[in-house]
């Protein structure tokens, strides 16, 4: 029998005061709670994050990183903060070197100098304070997710299945006495099971009461620094105090008369921009959705941005990025000459345009007309495994992404934010700069894959939300090493043998009918005005049939 025989129909949801996403139902419940209070898209948002730091502490939570895109319906901005942590003072490479880690051995998955400085309390906090309504408290908006980590919830099928998966991250550290809060008779629970985590509901608590010093300073920090450095890592509490979240503006594009946000690097939504430039050289409505043709177009243009963010995508603080050369049409075109119709190309390196494992994704809007698109990881599944000293989260591992060669733009480096994959996404109208739509698909190197996917089905294709997710998705594989992309590219169930065959054939290493967890799980809200002498604000909902989850109207 399959892990997963269930293979629902679902229509878009779809409301007119507001809306909350996510991969769990109860975690969507608690956005449209707080809506209902009178909090914002932003408090919403934040009181999920949490939340889903309660019941899916296998994809992400407080140990993690976070971004936002914030629709500001008002002004019609489009506004963006950066939740990522640095590196501890102390990260060198000759440091690493001193422990063994070079380029040639590469760096252990789980170390302890995998774990960067925690970005996602920082962000949850400026978050509220900077886009949030002004209505709600944070303690007002933790207290949901207080209150389901007190109380208990039961744990969901994919959830429980993906927890199991990352028991072992638990085991690979000599010092991890705090590992039994995710376990229930030293394994993984199941699903239906019903979990508490008291010591993360203190967690919260202390965020609630002190702010970002909660967190950065105090027991917290004492607890983090202690379990990383017990276990060979090098993080101060100077580097948990020296943290802060960054407001940024955001990169875009335009595609078919639609604007396309995302977070500038160090974040690789870059990619996503990247590769629709390069699609507008082709005729994509003319080709038959998930043909060859079309897949083969799609692959090569992310092969080619992928390509690009190796060669650029890193810490703009370090090092200075060509973003506008790198976002014109021109370099587009010339990139797009690259792509060969009939065979898949060898190798893509990158340009040169200068002139002269598991994450959660969750959107909100509400009867304001305002929009955030939020993301927040841990990472590799657990991230490191390791769990500060009685303050019930895990540690990411997000300094896996730095590179190791001496030189390179994302080199390994002291109070550096890494190469980062997780990305949230939002859509205007060019002309007007009214909302089109708030998205994300979670999933690794997935993530700008899925954007540009799912938004190629909505644009092209005039696809609902909800079935711009459900369509079967592809992808190319990308080294978790050196970020580099090679021929092989995996195919998910419903697209035919036939489109596998004629791929192969094309020169790709086809891996079909792979297991969809392998797909990235996305949400998505759109906005229309409603049709008729009303002409109203109307939110069409999608949420994905990979996760858990759902969305929620009122």
């Amino acid at each position: 029998m399959e892990k997963f025989p269930f293979n629902s129909r679902r229509s878009p949801v779809i409301s007119l005061h507001g809306v909350a996403a996510s991969s769990n139902a109860l975690v969507s419940q608690i956005g449209a709670r707080v809506l209902h209070l009178g909090g914002n898209a932003a408090d919403a948002s934040v009181a999920m994050a949490a939340a889903l730091n309660v019941t899916e502490p296998c994809s992400t939570g407080v140990g993690g990183d976070c971004f936002c895109l914030f629709y500001e319906a008002r002004s019609k901005k489009v506004k963006g903060l950066n939740g990522s942590g640095r590196s501890g003072a102390a990260f060198t490479l000759d440091m690493l070197a001193n422990h063994g880690i070079t380029s040639e051995m590469g760096m252990p998955p789980l170390s302890a100098h995998t774990v960067t400085v925690p970005g996602a309390a920082a962000g949850w906090v400026d978050t509220v304070e900077t886009f949030g309504s002004g209505k709600l408290s944070l303690k007002e908006i933790l207290e949901p997710a207080i209150t389901l980590a007190e109380e208990g919830f039961p744990v969901s099928p994919i959830t429980a299945h993906v927890w199991s998966e990352g028991v072992t991250s638990f085991f690979a550290h000599k010092k991890n006495p705090n590992k039994d809060a995710f376990l229930i008779n030293g394994r993984a629970p199941h699903a239906g099971e019903v979990m508490k985590m008291p010591h993360l509901a203190e967690t919260f608590k202390m965020l609630a009461e002190h702010g970002k010093d909660g967190f950065y300073k105090g027991r917290i920090a004492q607890s983090i620094v202690d379990i990383v450095n017990d276990n060979g890592g090098r993080l101060t509490l100077d580097d948990l105090e020296n943290h802060s979240s960054t407001l940024c503006d955001p990169i875009s594009t335009t595609y078919q008369g639609i604007r396309v946000w995302e977070i500038p690097p160090n974040g690789q939504g870059i990619i996503v921009l990247l590769a629709l430039n390069i699609l507008k050289n082709f005729s994509l409505k003319d080709l038959k959705h998930n043909s060859i043709e079309y897949i083969h177009i799609i692959l090569e243009a992310l092969r080619l941005a992928f390509a690009d963010a190796c060669q650029y995508c890193a810490d703009p603080m370090h090092s200075e990025l060509p973003l506008e050369q790198l976002l014109s049409e021109e370099y587009a075109c010339e990139r797009a000459k690259l792509i060969n119709k009939e065979k898949c190309c060898k190798l893509h390196s990158a340009g040169t345009p200068c002139v002269g494992t598991d994450t959660v994704y969750f959107t909100v809007a509400d009867q304001e007309g305002n929009a955030c698109s939020f993301i927040n990881s841990n990472f590799c599944g657990f991230g490191t495994g390791l769990v500060p000293y009685d303050c019930g989260f895990t540690l990411h591992n997000r300094g896996l992404n730095f590179s190791l060669e001496r030189g390179h733009v994302n080199c390994a480096g002291p109070r550096k934010r890494p190469y980062h994959t997780i990305i949230p996404g939002l859509a205007t109208f060019d002309q007007t700069g009214d909302l089109f739509a708030s998205f994300g698909v979670m999933g690794g190197f997935m993530q700008p894959q899925g954007h540009v996917q799912v938004l190629l089905n909505m644009i092209n294709f005039g696809m609902d939300p909800q079935e711009a997710l459900d369509k079967p998705r592809f992808k190319v594989a990308v080294s978790n090493t050196d970020h580099a992309v090679g021929k092989t590219i995996q195919l998910e169930q419903g697209i035919t043998q036939d489109v596998a065959e004629g791929l192969r054939t094309m020169g790709y290493n086809v891996e079909h009918d792979s297991t969809f967890l392998n797909f990235g799980r996305g949400q998505i809200i759109q906005e229309k005005m409603g049709e008729g002498k009303d002409g109203r604000r109307v939110y069409w909902a999608g949420s994905d049939p990979r996760a858990d989850g759902m969305a929620i109207g009122f």
